[in-house]
């Protein structure tokens, strides 16, 4: 295993790979350099254990649907490390004929290559646009022999980003939370309460490009999560027999009849079901058991001596852990001395709004543009293995089983299912992900800019408070505003990719700052009473309270929107009712409906009462001229000859 200034030296790309499609053999690797394997050849196409799955993701399901698209995927550690691989691929097809060498395999009228990037470093913007002039360089070759160029491509990589610091706007190169918030709205908020909560979250859409840039763009509104909040959220561990994958199509065609089994499924379904439940619940909990045997075996072998981490002693039922490893709740007491609480009620803070006043409208509260003096002091986490700032961020979301995974190969389906994965956030392009429902909490279109979400309770948990409105309803019409504005392009402060990443940092440090304030409930609910409660029990907040964050004593506890109701919250909250819920929706479009129908009847009563007129005036015209016809001779002049 290298030591940390051995790969400094050697810079953050650990391999070039090309993954092509074979007419037999499917996806695989058909260049690695250095090789993937150490003393292989460069064209081995053998793998690592840990990166069976590179080829499928390098290569997604329905690449030959477009021309050319980019790719982000992790992958597991390998070799002891304990840092996440962050690959980025950029693939393309051309059509065989203009190859100018064209190999005795290649027997398809198209060819489909990827080049991808495999880096110690999430630079995926940065690395994407070098990756890009390369692969449309070694594509105009027509001669994919020619590999010095790719040779050349590492060389270059690492030279250039070798001492690159994961600080700055180079990280967020490509992810545009403008773009986002025009597609979400103020549903933006709701995707950032999920990962909060831990949930198992799957984005779908396709191409992968814009995928992967809706789900990392969600995360770099996490302050610090990008940059040091992802060394921990690819560790699972790959099937293995491959004949298990051969036969996945299989498994999923019967989805009808595969549910997943956990202890609050059982519990529910027998409040729900009755007798009927009772007929199978024995069956249910013996398979239950003994997958909470097997959780419970892995749980104690990962935290090792960590007396702070043990196995929880039941289910929580509104837990997205279920019986994960969590904090000893005795880890909280001793992270909470005495001494900080005598501080936090002695602690006096400036209020953000008057009492008497509402919030206003035109002067909504923001936060203002801080210099970057480069002095940020990163601290690992006791643990949580984190680099973690002063606040305690990024927090450990992604670590103990939670997954990232910014494209998912149909290949990695089991993972949704694994009993060792807690949780994920994860994007797909297969529609067989989509219609495993019950495996995920939520399921993001993001074509249509919709969260799907099938747990009543959980939808209430995320039901947006006033405050909650009042702060996405800013930033929508910041965003919204400056549309058409040709010279901000993302690039200004206000309505700009920056400033939405600062309110959402600024949101994020609030709610830390409230929940260390005492007598704190009023001001909590503000955050949503129900979220707050069941964020309190995730993994990631126990991580955060076990230490102490005398930093947050400068950050006003209080939403930053709070404020006395109005009838703009009224309006607002209406507005937002008829959008997003179900009920909302109908009405909507029994509106919609009802007006084209009234619109349409005018429009045919108009032509029939017209019609009915102009045949009334024609048929008096005619009987009136029919009438002149038929007067005796005489008739006028002896109408003018009366007195």
């Amino acid at each position: 295993m290298e030591s940390h200034g051995e790969e400094e030296s050697r810079g953050p790309v650990l391999h070039i790979v090309v993954v092509g499609f074979h007419h037999k053999k499917g996806c695989q690797v058909e260049f690695s350099y250095p090789p993937l394997i150490p003393g292989e050849g460069h064209d081995n196409s053998s793998l690592p254990e840990e990166w069976k799955y590179l080829p499928f993701l390098a290569l997604p399901d329905g690449a030959h649907n477009y021309q050319e698209d980019t790719i982000y995927f992790h992958l597991p550690p390998r070799n002891g490390d304990r840092k996440t691989v962050y690959g980025v691929s950029c693939y393309r097809q051309i059509e065989a004929k203009t190859l100018k060498v064209r190999q005795a395999d290649v027997t398809r009228e198209t060819v489909q290559k990827s080049v991808c990037v495999l880096s110690r470093l999430p630079l995926y913007g940065l690395l994407q646009a070098k990756l890009q002039l390369i692969t449309h360089a070694y594509f105009e070759e027509k001669d994919f022999s020619q590999i010095s160029i790719l040779k050349e491509l590492y060389d270059h990589m690492n030279g250039s980003l070798r001492g690159t610091s994961l600080e700055g706007s180079q990280v967020y190169l490509g992810l545009s939370p403008r773009d986002l918030i025009l597609q979400f709205q103020h549903k933006v908020l709701i995707l950032f309460k999920l990962i909060l909560l831990e949930k198992k979250v799957l984005f779908y859409v396709s191409p992968v490009n814009r995928l992967v840039g809706a789900l990392m763009t969600i995360l770099s509104l996490f302050p610090g999560m990008i940059e040091h909040g992802l060394a921990d959220s690819s560790h699972y561990k790959p099937r293995k027999s491959t004949s298990e994958d051969l036969n996945l199509i299989e498994v999923l065609g019967g989805s009808e009849d595969y549910v997943s089994v956990s202890v609050s499924d059982i519990s529910n379904s027998n409040q729900e079901s009755g007798g009927e439940a009772k007929e199978t619940s024995g069956v249910n909990q013996n398979e239950t058991h003994q997958a909470k045997l097997k959780k419970e075996e892995m749980s104690q072998s990962l935290t090792g001596d960590n007396h702070h981490l043990k196995p929880p002693s039941r289910t929580s039922p509104d837990s997205s852990e279920s019986d994960w490893e969590t904090l000893d709740p005795s880890a909280l007491e001793e992270g909470a001395p005495k001494e900080e609480t005598q501080e936090k009620d002695s602690f006096e803070l400036p209020e953000t709004f008057p009492s008497e006043l509402a919030p206003s409208r035109t002067l909504p509260i923001t936060v203002q543009p801080q210099p970057n003096t480069g002095q940020t002091v990163l601290v690992q986490g006791l643990v949580s293995g984190l680099e973690e700032d002063q606040f305690g961020l990024p927090l450990a979301v992604f670590t103990k089983g939670y997954l990232c995974l910014p494209y998912m190969a149909l290949q990695q389906h089991h993972l949704l299912s694994d009993v060792t994965v807690r949780g994920f956030v994860a994007g797909a392009t297969n529609i067989l992900f989509r219609q495993q429902r019950h495996l995920s909490d939520a399921i993001v279109d993001v074509e249509e800019g919709r969260i799907h979400i099938q747990d009543p309770e959980l939808r209430k948990v995320l039901s947006l408070t006033t405050a909650d409105l009042r702060f996405a309803d800013y930033l929508v019409k910041h965003v919204t505003e400056n549309r058409d504005d040709v010279f901000l392009d993302g690039t200004g402060w206000e309505g700009g990719d920056e400033w939405i990443r600062a309110q959402f940092g600024l949101y994020l440090h609030s709610l830390l700052s409230t929940n260390l304030r005492q007598d704190n409930e009023k001001m909590l609910a503000d955050y949503g009473a129900a979220f707050v409660n069941t964020w309190k029990i995730t993994h990631n907040y126990r991580v955060w309270y076990s230490n102490k964050h005398p930093a947050l004593s400068e950050i006003t506890p209080s939403h930053p929107f709070q404020g006395q109701y109005s009838v703009a919250d009224v309006k607002l909250r209406l507005s937002h009712s008829v959008q997003n819920s179900e009920r909302g929706k109908k009405l909507g479009n029994a509106v919609i409906t009802t007006s084209r129908s009234v619109v349409q009847t005018g429009k045919a009563v108009g032509q029939s009462v017209g019609g009915a007129l102009t045949s009334a005036k024609s048929a008096m015209s005619s009987w009136f001229s029919t009438f002149a016809q038929a007067a005796p001779p005489g008739y006028s002049e002896q109408r003018e000859a009366k007195p």
